[in-house]
């Protein structure tokens, strides 16, 4: 039983798909989503729609603003900038993250290389100790739940295509989170496939959610 005076748990959910309506990876980050309140009834969600509402790329503004020290910041660098600290404030207010994630082209959509880009600040997300960056999205979790048409694990042939695990693993290593967990969904563009692969995806949604 969770304590009245327990603090909420809040969970920053993201969809990054360009596709709204027949969207895989949507609809599986919807079922752990559900069916994590159900398991945080005592919750709060930070929804964040990549896909249909794009992330800026970062322009000579947004740098002239990251490299200026924060007290020394014009009006209009503040400008620049804040959108920014937007996404790294629901950053740092949740606990835990979820990101329906598909596979573009053997890595990640552009949208959320735009996504990374403006998160990673060094007066915000990272600090420079001696020289190298340290992050501070400590004791965070993150699921990601990506949808592929092919297999690329290992022993598939195709693991050495997989530029979007590696590449996620890493770069938020780097943020300073190591606790990630992957859902794949793959093999969508075989039919005979699919529905396997989506409801083995689903079941092992539910197992995760309890516990997240």
């Amino acid at each position: 039983m969770i304590s009245p005076d327990s603090k909420p748990r809040c969970l920053l959910h993201m969809d990054v798909s360009a596709r709204i309506q027949d969207s895989y990876s949507r609809q599986l980050t919807q079922a752990f989503v559900s069916q994590w309140q159900q398991a945080n009834p005592n919750c709060h969600i930070i929804y964040r729609d990549i896909g249909s509402s794009p992330i800026p790329h970062i322009n000579e503004g947004w740098v002239a603003a990251y490299e200026s020290e924060p007290e020394q910041r014009t009006a209009e660098m503040q400008g620049a900038i804040a959108f920014s600290d937007t996404l790294i404030d629901e950053l740092f207010a949740a606990d835990c993250y979820v990101v329906g994630m598909p596979m573009y082209n053997l890595t990640v959509p552009s949208s959320f290389k735009a996504y990374l880009d403006q998160v990673f600040r060094r007066d915000r997300t990272l600090q420079i100790v001696n020289g190298t960056p340290q992050g501070r999205l400590v004791d965070k979790k993150l699921l990601v739940i990506t949808t592929r048409k092919y297999n690329y694990r290992v022993g598939s042939g195709r693991e050495d295509r997989d530029f979007l695990e590696p590449y996620i693993s890493a770069i938020f290593k780097v943020l300073g989170l190591t606790d990630i967990s992957y859902i794949h969904a793959d093999q969508l563009a075989l039919e005979l496939e699919r529905k396997q692969s989506l409801a083995n995806a689903t079941k092992a949604i539910h197992q995760l959610a309890l516990t997240f």
